[in-house]
């Protein structure tokens, strides 16, 4: 049963390399973007959910967590019993802030000392934890401003600790090149697998391929299993590349990454032979295949926060297997997450490629009866 299957996949792997103009878009294009998104893609903030411990509970304590309450930028989200509470609510994004204001608050601000105030902040994303620092600073400084004013005593009337965990050194690459690892896999994936049976189709050849003993499903695997290797390997070569050319810390394990990895390129797999199933040509199947690359990007949340889109567009992303491959990656990467842990994301994955591979196996089904 598998000497066919694996006839075909060695057929379609000589005919990707074979061609230039596959081998130059496995290569140069994921080049090039690595190190685009590498060093000069950046992020925006308008949301920011935060909890706060505030043992203190006095005048000036209250007063500022309503600033922080009161802000565009900011939500309480949560109010603290403990300060271990915190480290739970950043460790599951519940948070992106934990703001904790010290016992003797008040008191220190009436007798004119600084009153520390900390910030513990999530620095998984490098520019929305600056972003964070700079707002929260903002309104520190108008709270010791006013209170200064109201009350007297030297300025600055309270002090700010930072403390950012994840990304100490809030470096941006830190976040974005793990993305760039599920983006680029997609890219790679999609086009190799989309282009597949249009290629075949304007050879002439996939006819030749119908009158095998070849069943559909033989079809659907010996077209499907090459793009599931190449994106394997292409995700690796970028893994590699994101921790020895860009030094990104590799803090989990690499078994959960490559399930991740593996679900993530079998869904992709599906979507790529559908198209490549519907598709009569390969210019049909290359504007199919980015007709869905650009809003699976856009849903994803590698470059907006899922947080920050409409409601309605919140649950469109549940369907994009890109924005729980990019959960994985980053967890992985700068927290150290496990299996369990990412249990959630796995098997979303895992019923999309199902779904998608059903999809393509009806379509190549009825395009080739």
């Amino acid at each position: 049963m598998w000497r066919p299957i694996f006839a075909l996949i060695r057929k379609e792997l000589i005919a990707v390399f074979r061609d230039a103009r596959s081998r130059l878009v496995l290569v140069v294009p994921p080049l090039i973007q690595l190190l685009v998104f590498g060093y000069a893609a950046t992020f925006d903030l308008n949301h920011v959910p935060i909890a706060v411990f505030d043992p203190d509970h006095g005048q000036a304590s209250r007063e500022l967590v309503a600033r922080f309450a009161g802000s565009p930028t900011f939500s309480v989200r949560k109010v603290l019993d403990s300060e271990s509470q915190g480290s739970a609510l950043l460790d599951a994004r519940a948070v992106q802030m934990v703001l904790v204001i010290d016992p003797r608050f008040t008191r220190d601000l009436y007798q004119h000392r600084s009153a520390p105030v900390r910030l513990v902040v999530d620095g998984r994303n490098s520019n929305t934890a600056l972003l964070i620092e700079g707002y929260a600073n903002t309104i520190l400084s108008g709270f010791a401003l006013r209170w200064t004013a109201a009350h007297g005593g030297p300025p600055p009337a309270a002090m700010l600790d930072i403390a950012t965990r994840y990304n100490p050194a809030l470096l941006s690459r830190w976040f974005i090149v793990p993305g760039v690892i599920a983006l680029l896999t997609q890219v790679v994936v999609l086009l190799v697998v989309g282009l597949s049976v249009a290629r075949e189709r304007e050879m002439g050849t996939f006819d030749q391929l119908l009158v095998t003993p070849l069943r559909p499903i033989d079809l659907l695997l010996g077209k499907g299993l090459p793009g599931v290797l190449i994106g394997l390997v292409e995700a690796s070569v970028i893994t590699v590349a994101a921790t020895v050319w860009f030094k990104i810390p590799f803090r989990g394990e690499i078994g959960a990454l490559y399930l991740g990895l593996l679900l993530f390129v079998i869904a992709i797999t599906g979507l790529g032979l559908a198209v490549s199933a519907l598709a009569a040509t390969q210019q049909q199947a290359l504007l199919g295949a980015f007709l869905f690359m650009v809003p699976s990007v856009i849903l994803s949340g590698f470059a907006t926060p899922i947080a920050n889109m409409p409601r309605w567009v919140q649950w469109l992303t549940f369907a994009n297997p890109m924005r729980y491959v990019l959960v994985i990656v980053r967890g992985v990467f700068l927290e150290g997450t496990g299996y369990s842990a990412l249990a959630s994301q796995y098997w979303p994955m895992a019923v999309i490629g199902l779904v998608t591979l059903i999809a393509a196996a009806w379509l190549f089904r009825k395009r080739t009866v």
